[in-house]
């Protein structure tokens, strides 16, 4: 047999990065299933102030691809509390909460690269990256999630992920307080 003829050789099976990839695999589902479990109770976080308020959106945004009412949270609490200062737990929160998407898409187990919704938004986060993020995350859409698996399985680094990432949310989670804190003080002026 020559040279020409040999098969191909095989990379060395890599444990290591494997075993990363199931242990993140299994962390997003389990998360996504607790969170569901408890998705009647999340509000009552949100009486311990901030940290309630950064636990909501942290557990609201694990989820990968079920619902949890974070956004709600928020704007309710914008309402009794500092609204900047809400924007600013709710997004760091969320924000960390969306490393269950990336790290679904790290794993390489994701089955959403079939989804039509995958091929429309993986080719802007490969082409702008941290910017199609930040976009993403700061505007209320359903599909954030796919950018986030989009991200992992294009192996951008999770910190330039998480800190775009935070910038969307904060700026997202800020304007929802907000809203809740001034339509609050609207409501409570028609009332009198």
């Amino acid at each position: 047999m020559n040279a020409v003829d040999s098969p191909p050789a095989r990379a060395p099976f890599d444990w290591k990065t494997t075993l990363l990839r199931v242990l993140a695999l299994t962390a997003v589902v389990g998360l996504s299933v607790v969170v569901f479990g408890i998705r009647d109770r999340v509000e009552e976080f949100a009486a311990f102030g901030y940290p309630g308020i950064f636990l909501v959106a942290l557990l609201a945004n694990a989820t990968v691809f079920l619902p949890a009412p974070g956004v709600a949270v928020v704007f309710a609490m914008g309402g009794i509390f500092n609204p900047v200062f809400v924007g600013l737990a709710a997004g760091s929160g969320g924000a960390l909460g969306e490393l269950s998407g990336y790290l679904a898409g790290y794993s390489g187990q994701a089955v959403i690269e079939r989804m039509d919704a995958y091929a429309r938004i993986e080719p802007w986060v490969k082409k702008y990256g941290g910017w199609a993020i930040l976009v993403l995350s700061a505007i209320p859409n359903p599909f954030f999630d796919i950018a986030g698996v989009a991200a992992g399985i294009g192996k951008m680094p999770m910190a330039r992920f998480l800190f775009f990432c935070w910038i969307g949310q904060v700026i997202k989670m800020t304007l929802f307080a907000l809203a809740g804190a001034y339509s609050l003080t609207w409501i409570l002026k028609l009332m009198e």
